[in-house]
């Protein structure tokens, strides 16, 4: 055993000592200078400090990563101040530093970026989230978590799927929070969504001046509020609300991703901040399952137990990406020495110029730092969270989070969103091997305990206190009071207040108004008048039975109608005994003498035409009346049937052949 562990001893050190002459032969350093800017004292800077130093223990360890050469690791503290992180960064890249991991938070990291576009040092931020960032003014910032953008996409689709249209955005108000919130903005919008009142918070904001806040947003009608502060605040302000009574039924608390980083630093929670937040919903940055994970999640115990004099910390998702950003920055280094790279430094002449007793001139341009910025964005490994691969837009692939829902002792995870294919409760990676399917049958979470423990959906609004109320004129009519009904100045009835009333309740946000009579209740008033008030600013809207005509639709807009009008026949209504001979009622004797005389007239008039042509019309008078009455009765039945005669040539139609004729055929 002991002949084996000096043989394994003898190969790694002969490896190591072919690396390094190979590392010397190529131009290769021993060491590259890197440096990290870190908050220490934050839920995010405790895990990432340690995640950092084993990832640079890591890399050092393994000489064919570098090829032989060293990182040597320097932290800075910049305590959440952009003044300490600009002088720490100066500080760093006064040692010929060739890149810094950080800063951790957004302020910081636009304070920086300024400082690293200046000296060509790349920026490797694992933590800072502000989407404004990835923007062309900062070519040399690289961020190797998600943005803020997907993860207020996140929150645009839950609040769609749940049918919410107007959301409360607490936020603090520095780049970070007030950037996020733009982005949430901007998300909603696109959902045919919106922030209804933004409620900015100070840094340091106090008990009291949080209590301020939340009792405005109390009085407003929306109740979707997200919370995106830091862990610092945001406990304040659940424990405002649940004082305020903010927490209770109807009430939908979401916060941004710093709550589950605490829950998962800090577990577990004291119970007292876990009361005050039962309910809510919260996102975590989603790190798929893998063997790297877990090894780490194992190594994980033993770097906190041994490193840190307070005990345990809890590792969040921001300690993955911690632990990446160093192997990506190493494997890019490597990269960047393949392609010819060289550690070199030129003399920037704009600091020269200025006088004075900072020592600006002692910083130094890295000459390579566009071909290592190029060669980190190049890169394609898969870390301890995920795939590490950016897109043209300089940000991380597959963006995906956890919806956790905060109950009882922990929390339940009830979901994930991914920018591939929206909510699901099924895991990313998963879909990512199927087509995209973003329709609303396929949006899917798990049920979800809200504030006040409850299943039941919120409605999400309520009637504000201090809101405008719409001013709804009604016609106060003296007839047709089925319609609209006035009883003094607020009991106000009918069909049409019900239609109205019944079409409020069925809209997803409040729309408070007052039903404002108009007329004096002893005459009826003019709806056009009424009609015309509402373009002059008196009234917002009208409800009544009120008629849609021409000169009316020219001043205001009307609503489908919901009452069938047109013409109508009135009449009276009495009881008639039907029998067999009904059909004679129309007949009266003024319409049976009328027949008669009829009857007589068109027989005279055939007898007059026909007595001297037709023999048939002659003889004893007996006869001649007869044959009349049989004549006048087949024209008449002839004319009315409207029957085809059938005659002989050069013989009258009218006569009583042609007429015996046709009945015989």
């Amino acid at each position: 055993m002991k002949l084996s562990g000096v043989m394994l001893l003898m190969i790694f050190y002969c490896e190591l000592f072919v690396y390094r002459i190979t590392a010397q032969a190529s131009g290769r350093p021993s060491v590259v200078n890197i440096g990290a800017l870190l908050s220490f004292n934050t839920n995010v800077g405790k895990v990432a400090k340690l995640a950092i130093k084993a990832a640079v223990d890591d890399v050092n360890s393994d000489p064919t990563t570098l090829g032989g050469t060293k990182l040597k690791l320097q932290m800075q503290d910049c305590n959440h101040s952009g003044f300490l992180a600009l002088a720490e960064a100066l500080h760093l890249m006064e040692g010929q530093t060739v890149a810094i991991i950080g800063p951790q938070d957004a302020v910081t990291a636009h304070v920086v970026s300024h400082v690293a576009n200046e000296l060509q040092v790349p920026l490797l931020s694992f933590s800072a989230t502000d989407p404004t960032l990835s923007s062309l003014q900062f070519p040399y910032f690289v961020r190797t978590t998600q943005s803020d953008q997907y993860q207020m996409a996140a929150i645009a689709e839950i609040v769609d799927h749940y049918g919410w249209r107007e959301v409360i955005a607490i936020y603090v108000d520095d780049d970070h929070g007030r950037n996020g919130i733009a982005a949430l903005g901007d998300t909603l919008a696109a959902k045919r969504c919106r922030i209804s009142f933004k409620a900015p918070l100070s840094v340091e904001a106090t008990e009291d001046e949080i209590t301020d806040l939340l009792v405005k947003v109390a009085l407003t009608e929306s109740r979707i509020i997200v919370v995106h502060t830091h862990y610092n605040r945001g406990p304040v302000v659940f424990h405002v609300a649940q004082y305020l009574g903010m927490l209770g039924t109807g009430y939908v608390w979401i916060a941004t991703s710093w709550l589950s980083t605490a829950l998962d630093t800090n577990s577990p929670f004291p119970s007292d901040v876990m009361d005050d937040i039962q309910g809510v919903l919260t996102l975590r940055t989603y790190t798929p399952d893998s063997v790297l994970k877990r090894k780490f999640i194992s190594r994980w115990r033993n770097l906190t137990d041994a490193k840190t004099p307070n005990g345990y910390i809890g590792l969040n998702a921001y300690g993955f990406y911690a632990y990446d950003t160093v192997w990506l920055l190493a494997r890019a280094i490597n990269s960047f020495f393949k392609q010819g790279g060289n550690l070199s430094f030129s003399k920037d002449s704009r600091l020269s110029d200025i006088q004075g007793h900072l020592r600006l001139d002692s910083l130094r341009i890295f000459n390579g730092g566009n071909l290592l910025r190029d060669s980190i964005l190049q890169a394609n490994m898969t870390g301890t969270a995920g795939p590490a691969r950016f897109n043209s837009h300089g940000d991380l692939i597959n963006p995906a989070y956890e919806i956790i829902n905060v109950i009882g002792t922990g929390y339940r995870r009830i979901g994930y969103w991914s920018n591939y294919s929206g909510l699901s409760v099924v895991r990313p990676e998963t879909l990512y091997s199927k087509p995209p399917n973003r329709s609303s049958s396929n949006q899917r979470l798990y049920s979800v305990i809200w504030p006040g423990q409850t299943t039941q959906k919120p409605r999400g609004w309520v009637f504000p206190n201090n809101g405008r109320h719409l001013r709804i004129g009604v016609p106060n009519r003296v007839s047709f009071r089925e319609f609209v009904s006035v009883k003094g100045s607020e009991m106000t009835s009918g069909f049409c207040i019900d239609v109205f009333t019944a079409a409020i309740n069925l809209l997803p946000y409040a729309v408070p108004y007052k039903l404002i009579p108009f007329g004096d209740g002893h005459n009826n008033p003019s709806c056009t008048e009424l009609v015309r008030l509402i373009t002059a600013g008196v009234y917002d809207a009208a409800v009544g039975d009120i008629a849609i005509i021409t000169n009316r639709t020219k001043m205001a807009d009307f609503t489908q109608p919901y009452i069938e009008s047109g013409l109508v026949v009135v009449a009276p209504v009495r009881k008639l005994n039907s029998n067999a001979w009904a059909f004679l009622s129309p007949f009266t004797p003024m319409m049976w003498g009328v027949t008669a005389v009829f009857f007589l007239a068109v027989g005279a008039v055939v007898w007059i035409l026909e007595h001297r042509l037709n023999d048939e019309f002659r003889g004893p008078p007996k006869r001649q009346v007869v044959t009349i009455l049989c004549a006048n009765h087949m024209a008449i039945c002839g004319s009315h049937n409207k029957l085809k005669l059938h005659c002989k040539p050069n013989i009258n139609p009218y006569s009583a052949k042609a007429i015996f004729s046709h009945q015989r055929h």
